[in-house]
């Protein structure tokens, strides 16, 4: 198959390469990137007008296969993941079986390559049942297909055991994804202690740690810190979610479980410390936490709702509206953090637009208004705080390996 993308304004960070090109795909890898290219024998997409960059990936998502698939599945999660542009997704391990040993990992990966529209690579458990005793079985994991490890929605209360994982993690080249909140403390000292604790057991260990959904100003201040102390023997990351740096605690309706999630809202300071954190570099990556929940989990007694709200088909258009149209980061800042700078966290073989690469790309119309509505989203769950929000920014093509699975803004597989 030959698939020709004409007149597209090419976003490529990884190339340094932000200019008006076409784009040649032939048997499922970029041909070429040049100007005026020939359309002898090819499907053309007019992208004049639109951004043309690689697709996009979420290092952070929970599918809920297996174990919810009330809340999600595989091929719910997939089709989601495909709307909101993303070619690569990163499921967390706080499945039902924990996704703690090989046997769990094949599954996902085996039931990905026969039902799940985008790639998906799965991150293992640090520690066996998410229950904080014992190490989780971190080598058997590795060559199973994991992409790192994490205990995402817990945090390692145990340092001597997060550090024992940090130097199992390293002999494999793995990232460790920390879940920074300690259940015993509120407000955003819950944060900012573990990222210090963390921190430090990188530092002593040279793993390659990354923050997981940083949300507190006093929490960059120790990454701003750490990351100008590290040497070529700690690598430090950190992510954050849009809804962390588009909503503060004072935009939450009271009692509207839509808007609980871990870590909670902040304060408006903090918004606006997170976005001066993506501008001048200190926060790496935007993942979405898309954390599905059945409708029972959300309703009922605010304190007993379940934490977490779904990313994957509202991140484009808010970081559009949020960073890039107000001028906080450049287009090609922006693409970077949620294509070339996840992939080599993860050691990922995409996120690049250059030739002989895997023809993973997302299209996007960046001057598209339109309301969120809920009621159109693929996820199997529908627990959003931006539901009839107003924003700008459109996924208008998918493209998985060579083919559409999005093609015009509508799901095409």
């Amino acid at each position: 198959m030959r698939l020709l993308i004409k007149n597209g304004r090419i976003l490529d960070p990884a190339n340094g390469l932000d200019d008006i090109l076409d784009l040649l795909i032939e048997d499922s890898h970029i041909k070429e990137v040049g100007k005026n290219l020939a359309t002898q024998n090819a499907q053309v997409i007019d992208a004049a007008g639109l951004w043309v960059t690689p697709g996009l990936i979420d290092m952070h998502v929970h599918l809920r296969d297996p174990g919810y698939r009330h809340k999600e599945t595989i091929v719910t999660g997939t089709r989601s993941a495909a709307m909101g542009g993303f070619t690569t997704i990163c499921p967390m391990a706080n499945t039902n079986p924990v996704t703690d040993n090989e046997i769990v990992v094949e599954y996902i990966i085996s039931k990905a390559s026969k039902a799940a529209i985008v790639h998906v690579a799965p991150v293992g458990s640090i520690t066996k049942g998410l229950e904080g005793q014992a190490l989780s079985a971190i080598g058997e994991m590795a060559y199973a297909g994991i992409c790192a490890i994490s205990d995402d929605g817990k945090y390692v209360e145990n340092p001597a055991l997060l550090r024992d994982a940090m130097l199992y993690a390293s002999m494999f080249k793995l990232p460790v994804l920390s879940h920074c909140e300690d259940p015993y403390l509120t407000g955003s000292i819950a944060e900012e202690l573990i990222v210090a604790r963390d921190l430090i057991l990188a530092r002593s260990t040279g793993a390659r740690l990354h923050i997981c959904h940083v949300s507190a100003q006093r929490s960059l201040n120790h990454i701003r810190m750490a990351k100008a102390e590290a040497d070529k023997s700690c690598a430090i990351t950190v992510e954050v979610c849009p809804h962390h740096f588009t909503l503060c605690d004072e935009d939450m309706p009271e009692q509207d479980a839509n808007f609980k999630m871990s870590p909670p809202l902040r304060s408006r300071s903090d918004v606006q410390a997170i976005k001066a954190a993506l501008k001048d570099g200190t926060i790496d990556v935007i993942a979405t936490d898309h954390a599905p929940h059945h409708e029972d989990d959300k309703n009922g007694e605010f304190e007993q709702a379940q934490n977490g709200i779904v990313g994957l088909e509202t991140a484009v258009p808010l970081c559009i509206t949020e960073l890039v149209t107000p001028g906080i980061l450049t287009p090609l800042e922006w693409v970077a953090k949620m294509t070339i700078n996840p992939a080599s966290i993860l050691r990922l073989d995409k996120g690049t637009l250059s030739p002989g690469a895997i023809a993973d790309i997302t299209i996007i119309d960046p001057h598209k208004a339109y309301t969120v509505d809920k009621y159109k989203f693929e996820s199997l769950s529908k627990n959003t705080p931006f539901h009839g929000r107003r924003v700008k920014g459109k996924v208008m093509y998918t493209i998985v390996a060579g083919t559409p699975v999005v093609s015009e803004g509508v799901l095409v597989c």
